[in-house]
């Protein structure tokens, strides 16, 4: 048997420091949390090269006194509490005395400290060790400089993320932090460019236009709801303003941030079915709370807690949240999430194509062809590429039947199949006949709302706003999809400004947006510059471009197809708002241009366009079928 033995101080913290120091953001959340427990007002955090190289944190709290500071760096050293009573009783953001231990057992770290004296200290630690303390001139407050993070640990290195995605962990939790802490003044900078600066007033919605941006900022409302034992305030994003994830839902308790899953449902519960499906608001819930109904102490982060009825506040959260919807008077409808568009049926594509034997059943894909989307695409082919099924083929072995040119007649008529895998969806035989063979229309009057035409026999009623939007969804992804975008030049620039994050990941995905006529260019801190836009987007240039821009911050940007879709519907929806007085000359060509369309029965979003009333169908309404 081994023999047992004890650790060394040097290796004991490196084991701490790994359960508490996990990436540079980590490093960042402690140091700030000691900052704000100091008393600080003003924070400053700077950092190099995603925080591996250099993180800096000033504060101008209470500062720490010169004997204390080989103290500050022991483990379980700390002034938060003093006896088993405290710790269920906590106040404060750190309490464990773990942070400054674990944080100089893998970096090289500097302090700089005064407790408003004439002379301040200044003390440097590599690896635990302490290898220099004197006198030095400083602030009242502190600095902590860390350096070289993990220089002694490399294998951590290698479970870190990209620097983009380190720095914006790093910009994620002080955003937490200033969402919890209004009246704190925090500024972020990474190498010298500032990514947030909040003004420290007290004003959550300020703080919350520092953090997300203006525009989202205005579209929040604030909440409050309390009982005996919690006390729940905050701000909810309108129902129209979400995200694709629920990281922007804060949960904040007692001012620390915290990782809850029921309490982030309660914040869904509240939105009811005024949310698409897979659509989260923007939300910060502050919960005060008695801390003995609070236990910090089951995570070395502490971002894990254990909350007493828990299930009460979940409540209380949940009807705060609805109640204020309900207090709008506009809001979203949420009838139109019980419904789903319509679902195209799966077929065997075999059933379908004549043996190969007799016909060559390869498809011509065309030029414009170029993406696969989720779903195929109906497209009529102009002048299909098929073999002439007049000549006998020389392995001809098969007897042609008399259903034989029926089944080639019907044939000639469908598409191509985008993509032959066998788990793909094709469209079923009666969708795709119905869409490339819409009759020539004849108007023969026209309501507020519908058209009414007819072909032969059969009576149409054709929805006039529909047709409309989806004749102006067309023509924008055909102008995105091929390239062909003319670009209309403001007077004025235009400035769009955004919250840290958002900036982040819109400056990430440039290229994707410039393919769409926005060429953003940077000016200033997280705002892009736009000279010209593209002449598809009517109205108000702003909040078009933005609400485009949401589009990126929502949805999986590798899907490209897809996205265009979306914003090409969106902006065919927000041009084309209600009815119009058409003359009969419009309803007509508004019918020709209808008849031209892949699929002149269903609009972007699946909804009908059309409804046709069969002959048959008039005679049984008229019981004239007897």
């Amino acid at each position: 048997m081994a023999q047992i033995h004890e650790l060394s101080t040097n290796l004991t913290n490196q084991i701490a420091a790994g359960e508490v120091i996990e990436r540079p953001a980590s490093v960042v959340k402690e140091l700030v949390e000691n900052a704000i427990d100091a008393g600080s007002s003003r924070i400053r955090i700077d950092f190099i090269d995603a925080g591996l190289k250099e993180i800096v944190v000033q504060d101008n709290g209470s500062g720490i006194a010169s004997d204390q500071i080989d103290l500050a760096f022991t483990r379980h050293a700390t002034s938060k509490i003093t006896n088993e009573r405290d710790l269920f009783n906590v106040g404060t953001l750190g309490f464990r005395g773990e942070a400054l231990a674990s944080i100089a057992a893998v970096s090289h770290v500097e302090i700089l400290t005064n407790v408003n004296e004439a002379v301040g200290t200044r003390a440097e630690f590599t690896g635990s060790v302490k290898t220099l303390q004197e006198d030095a001139a400083a602030k009242k407050g502190t600095q902590i400089t860390v350096k070289d993070l993990f220089y002694n640990t490399p294998a951590r290195l290698k479970y870190l993320r990209s620097p983009r995605t380190e720095i914006m962990k790093i910009v994620d939790i002080v955003n937490r932090i200033a969402l919890g802490y209004p009246d704190l003044a925090l500024t972020l900078a990474n190498e010298g460019r500032v990514l947030l600066r909040t003004a420290g007033n007290g004003n959550l919605q300020q703080t919350v236009s520092s953090v997300y941006g203006r525009h989202i900022a205005e579209k929040m409302l604030p909440f409050e709801s309390s009982n005996s034992d919690f006390t729940v305030t905050g701000l909810m994003s309108k129902p129209e303003l979400t995200r694709s994830t629920r990281n922007f839902i804060s949960i904040l308790l007692n001012g620390r941030y915290i990782r809850n899953y029921q309490l982030a449902a309660a914040v869904m519960d509240g939105y009811g079915t005024h949310l698409a499906s897979k659509h989260y608001p923007i939300a910060i819930v502050k919960v005060e709370v008695d801390p003995l109904l609070v236990d910090v102490n089951v995570h070395p982060t502490k971002q894990e807690v254990r909350l007493s009825k828990e299930r009460e506040v979940s409540r209380l959260i949940t009807n705060a949240i609805s109640s204020t919807l309900l207090s709008l008077d506009n809001h979203s409808d949420g009838l139109a999430n019980l419904t789903t568009a319509k679902q195209e049926t799966l077929v065997d594509q075999l059933k379908f194509n004549l043996n190969k034997n007799v016909v060559d059943t390869k498809r011509v894909v065309p030029a414009n062809e170029i993406h696969e989307s989720s779903a195929p695409k109906i497209t009529t082919l102009k002048h299909p590429q098929y073999i002439d099924l007049t000549i006998p083929r020389d392995d001809d072995r098969y007897l042609i039947t008399k259903t034989w040119r029926d089944n080639v007649t019907r044939q000639k008529q469908l598409t191509p199949f985008v993509n032959s895998s066998s788990n793909s969806a094709v469209v079923s035989t009666g969708d795709e006949v119905l869409a490339n063979n819409l009759p020539e229309l004849t108007l023969v009057g026209q309501t507020r709302t519908y058209l009414v035409a007819a072909s032969g026999e059969d009576l149409y009623l054709v929805d006039q706003v529909a047709t409309r939007r989806l004749l102006r969804f067309i023509a924008i992804e055909q102008a995105i999809l091929e390239q062909k975008i003319t670009q209309q030049g403001l007077l004025t620039p235009l400035t769009l400004s955004f919250g840290n994050l958002d900036f982040l990941q819109i400056k990430d995905n440039l290229a994707a947006i410039n393919k769409i006529g926005l060429f953003l260019e940077e000016f200033g801190t997280d705002t892009f510059i736009l000279r010209s836009y593209p002449t598809w987007i009517k109205g108000d240039p702003e909040l078009a471009i933005r609400a485009i821009l949401d589009s990126f911050l929502n949805v999986d940007q590798t899907d490209t197809a897809n996205l265009v879709k979306r914003i090409a519907a969106r902006q065919a929806d927000q041009e084309i708002t209600g009815r119009t007085k058409l003359t009969n000359a419009e309803a007509g060509e508004l019918l020709t241009k209808l008849r031209q369309t892949a699929d002149p029965y269903h609009d972007a979003r699946g909804n009908l366009v059309l409804v046709r009333l069969r002959q048959s169908e008039l005679n049984k309404m008229f019981k004239k079928d007897k």
